[in-house]
């Protein structure tokens, strides 16, 4: 008996077939013993494929199974490549949904096929998309990807090493886009789902030619603006086409302006309200912070925030009511019983053209201002008087960049009201009444900053006297 070892040569002979440990007796040869998955661990040179596949135990026991497979088996140097086009680090930054896609892409269940037996035209993979083969010049596939090692068989097929990661087309449609940092960031998953049940225009449009901006909100950033389900297809259409700019603009060119004011941004959905403070950073809306910027693509920028916007659709008025009425909290009783007795302010607060900042009392500093003037409620107090309070809780301005002063954007110093004029202390967060009325601004996220179409509401809790 003869011992021999063969071992696959150039790559380029294409039929030599590998043997270790076996044997040959009356031309009688054993078959290799290693399974796919076997064989793609003792080759150093495929360490990220096998991590790869150590993530998705199903997919390694088929590839460890009795059919035959073909797999086009991507090099380290090929999956290092692939994590720098699309902005990642390490395998671990990409969902599991798209890392599994991606290796489905590269396994043909259709049996054993050698170099030599592989033909021009189509392969279909294990996730029913195909690779284009050439072989005109040396196998290549989908045009670009080398086959740089042939045919090492293994007991349940062959394996053709390849020098780049094929990418599906159902994935490869979002590479050098808006929607790829997101994509293949699990960070992103949320953004990912939300523009997935959109209607299918919001993923056209991101996905189109046209240069564009998308500020881009984290998992963490929807759960800081209290999405913890995706709501409706309309709504979520609505929230998407606000994060989303029409033409490319970069950090350098997002516009700035001295404190208070602020700029309004136009988006595909409406207006947001931008504060560029330089080395302070950029806020939207007094609470989105711009953690990331001027992440490229081909057809527009991307910008990273740490809140999901929503866009106003209330006025004033019907934030107000809404948080008097509400299940719980019921911040605004009070203060909606005040406005409906000065119909003027009132009208005011649900006008489409107001342009407010409104400093707004709970019930429990309403509650406290009776027991001071020793009346029972708000019908107890004459209507000029009422009427010269509410006014000192309401700034007005005709222009929309310094009508709406965000929480972040209040600078110390006096500033007018309606009646009167204010004292406010930017840095404990004060606003100080005519009457010397200390109130403090909520540190409560959900009760400052509240967007309305017409101004912007911070929950305060005293009532300010002129």
């Amino acid at each position: 008996m003869k011992k021999v070892n063969l071992f696959l040569g150039a790559f380029a002979l294409a039929s030599v077939l590998i043997f270790t440990g076996c044997e040959k007796e009356d031309d009688v040869i054993m078959q290799p013993t290693q399974n796919i998955v076997q064989v793609a661990q003792s080759e150093p040179s495929l360490s990220i494929l096998v991590s790869a596949l150590s993530k998705f135990p199903d997919l390694a026991a088929t590839l460890s199974g009795t059919s035959q497979f073909t797999v086009f088996a991507p090099t380290n140097d090929a999956f290092t490549a692939l994590l720098g086009v699309i902005g990642q680090t390490n395998l671990n930054d990409i969902p599991e949904s798209v890392l599994k896609t991606v290796l489905q892409y590269h396994v043909v269940t259709s049996g054993a096929v050698l170099s030599t037996q592989l033909m021009a035209g189509n392969v279909t993979t294990a996730g029913s998309e195909a690779i284009a083969v050439t072989t005109s010049g040396g196998i290549r596939l989908n045009g670009t990807t080398k086959v740089v090692k042939a045919d090492i068989q293994t007991s349940n097929g062959v394996v053709h090493v390849i020098d780049q990661v094929l990418v599906p087309p159902t994935v490869a449609r979002f590479v050098n886009t808006v929607v790829e940092p997101a994509y293949f960031n699990k960070n992103f998953s949320t953004l990912v789902a939300a523009v997935t049940a959109a209607s299918p225009s919001i993923l056209e449009t991101l996905l189109n030619s046209t240069k564009k901006t998308l500020f881009a909100p984290t998992n963490d950033a929807f759960a800081a603006a209290g999405i913890t389900s995706l709501p409706p297809r309309a709504t979520l259409d609505a929230v998407l086409a606000y994060h989303v700019l029409g033409s490319e603009v970069k950090a350098a060119q997002l516009p700035a302006a001295a404190a208070p004011a602020n700029s309004a941004i136009t988006t595909l959905g409406g207006v947001f309200y931008l504060s560029n403070r330089g080395s302070n950073g950029v806020f939207i809306n007094g609470t989105s912070k711009v953690t990331v910027t001027d992440i490229m693509a081909d057809n527009g920028v991307v910008h990273v925030i740490d809140r999901t916007l929503l866009p106003p659709s209330q006025t004033i008025g019907q934030i107000a009511t809404a948080l008097s009425t509400a299940s719980s909290g019921k911040e605004f009783t009070q203060l909606v019983a005040a406005l409906t007795r000065v119909p003027a302010l009132l009208n005011a607060a649900v006008s489409s053209t107001a342009n407010l900042t409104v400093f707004a009392p709970t019930d429990a500093a309403f509650n406290e201002l009776y027991k001071a003037l020793g009346v029972t409620g708000v019908n107890d107090i004459d209507l000029p008087t009422l009427t010269a309070v509410l006014q000192h809780h309401i700034i007005s301005a005709p222009t929309t960049a310094t009508g709406r002063v965000f929480s972040r954007d209040l600078v110390t110093g006096n500033v007018p009201a309606l009646s009167g004029s204010l004292n406010i202390n930017a840095g404990s967060g004060t606003v100080t009444s005519g009457k010397g009325v200390v109130a403090n601004i909520s540190s409560n996220a959900a009760l400052v900053n509240v967007l309305g179409t017409n101004g912007v509401v911070h929950t305060i809790n005293k009532v300010l006297l002129p």
